[in-house]
């Protein structure tokens, strides 16, 4: 909790902190939380899906609710990633690490305030997801009953591990850059352009041996977004992935591993 507060000291005061914050939350409520006034919209619009009428798409149904929203959840994770980027960089541009070190601030306690830092985004996006596929579900659910209730529920700390993941990698990305503009474009063009088209050239190109076929899933990015799946095709009677695989938990844990094995060592080796 004290290495918590040492971040929050530090960012409590500035106003971009609170921008990203509250559009994150209110990202994450007002999409994930508006499916039914829109398929409302749809259905007095005259559109269907394969024939069907839209407000009858079990969107909010348990257990179908909670991979739904950890799934929307996933598209707002650069928000968290962003606050540890500008948490970060600031360190460089304000000296407050070097001024930290000085004050007798260890290196390793400063990684625990980083960590402490996202485990504390992590928990925040896992309770609100929660919050919020609990009651939507409640409220549109045809048959809330406990058992189905608690079916599928580790979708919620999985969606807290690719928060977890995202912010560690942009934690290092930061401390190698070390400049927030610089950082956040890159970040943007990696995870949008550079990674994609790598997967999709790695997964199809058909000049290249399998071994590049193999390891496209275990990429940084798509190790992420491997560990919850698109869930809307089961309502156009499409076979979707609603479990998890031990490779791709696996892949996840490893690749938090590097990130954090990385920033321990720059920050324990480099001159910061």
């Amino acid at each position: 909790m004290r290495y918590l507060t040492i971040e929050w000291l530090k960012l409590k005061y500035y106003k971009i902190f609170w921008i990203l914050s509250i559009l994150y939350v209110l990202g994450m409520v007002i999409v994930g939380g508006s499916w039914m006034f829109l398929m409302e919209f749809l259905k007095n619009q005259g559109a269907s899906f394969e024939g069907i009428d839209p407000t009858v798409l079990p969107l909010y149904d348990f257990p179908d609710v909670w991979q739904n929203m950890s799934y929307i959840a996933t598209y707002f994770n650069v928000f968290p990633s962003f606050i540890v980027v500008i948490s970060m960089t600031n360190e460089f541009s304000y000296r407050t690490l070097r001024q930290n070190i000085i004050d007798g601030l260890s290196r390793e306690q400063f990684l625990l305030s980083k960590l402490s830092l996202i485990v504390g985004m992590t928990l925040l996006a896992m309770v609100v997801v929660f919050f919020l596929a609990f009651f939507t579900g409640l409220v549109y659910a045809k048959d809330p009953s406990f058992s189905l209730i608690t079916q599928d529920l580790f979708f919620i700390p999985t969606l807290g591990l690719t928060v977890f993941l995202y912010c560690s990698f942009a934690l290092l990305v930061s401390l190698l850059l070390k400049r927030s503009g610089f950082t956040i474009v890159l970040l943007f063009m990696y995870t949008l352009i550079f990674e994609p088209f790598t997967v999709l050239n790695f997964e199809h190109n058909p000049f290249l041996p399998g071994f590049f076929k193999t390891i496209a899933p275990y990429m940084p990015v798509e190790a992420i977004n491997n560990l919850i799946h698109v869930p809307f095709q089961k309502y156009i009677f499409q076979e979707i992935q609603d479990y998890l695989t031990f490779s791709e938990v696996f892949a996840a844990i490893v690749w938090a591993f590097v990130y954090w094995g990385l920033i321990y060592w720059i920050v324990r080796r480099k001159d910061l």
